[in-house]
């Protein structure tokens, strides 16, 4: 699976970029927050992307960062919500906003988006909320967050693999983080955050 690109910014449209890398066009689906970080034509940029492959489609979902892509991924997980939904939700609330909406269970900020009405603003809210907690976005009280795409999210991902709920993982990671600064490789933070998890 295509999982990053590195490339040139070649073209841009109202929802797509198409992204040039060593010669090949990439035609990349994005949230209208993630083409506006990517700067301006010919310029060198960086997508996390998501290969969606259906019957009779083929499409890449490019973002700004990995958060952007967990919560992508997420959303796209709940009933009635599609790629289109998804980036339209993205476009409309930032990570943080959207982690905020969930756990406090506010359908009417979800429902700002496109295409989102209050009946599937509602699933969506309810669907995510005990999830909100676990993935990077936006600190809020009693929410621990993660940042994004970097080592501190892989971690947390490395140890949920080996069983621990999304929430404590989280929590295990953001103290080995705060112990061993912002610089600490993903080993360092999983040795350290096992030991917090545990214990």
């Amino acid at each position: 699976m295509i999982a990053k690109l590195k490339g040139v910014l070649d073209e841009t449209g109202v929802d797509w970029a198409v992204i040039d890398v060593a010669g090949v066009g990439y035609l990349v689906h994005c949230s209208t927050k993630t083409l506006a970080t990517l700067g301006a034509i010919g310029e060198a940029c960086v997508l996390y992307t998501d290969l969606q492959v259906s019957e009779n489609d083929m499409r890449l979902l490019g973002f700004a960062d990995g958060a952007e892509r967990e919560w992508f991924r997420l959303l796209t997980h709940v009933q009635g919500v599609g790629s289109k939904v998804a980036l339209a939700i993205l476009s409309a609330l930032s990570t943080g906003e959207l982690q905020q909406a969930c756990a406090g269970g506010d359908a009417a900020m979800v429902a700002r988006a496109n295409g989102v009405g209050p009946k599937l603003a509602g699933r969506i809210v309810n669907e995510l909320k005990d999830k909100a907690g676990a993935l990077p976005g936006g600190a809020m009280p009693g929410v621990v967050a993660t940042p994004a795409g970097g080592a501190g999210a892989d971690a947390v991902s490395a140890l949920e693999n080996l069983g621990f709920k999304p929430a404590v993982a989280a929590r295990a990671v953001a103290a080995a983080q705060g112990e061993l600064g912002e610089g600490a490789s993903e080993g360092d933070l999983i040795r350290v955050a096992l030991k917090k998890a545990a214990g």
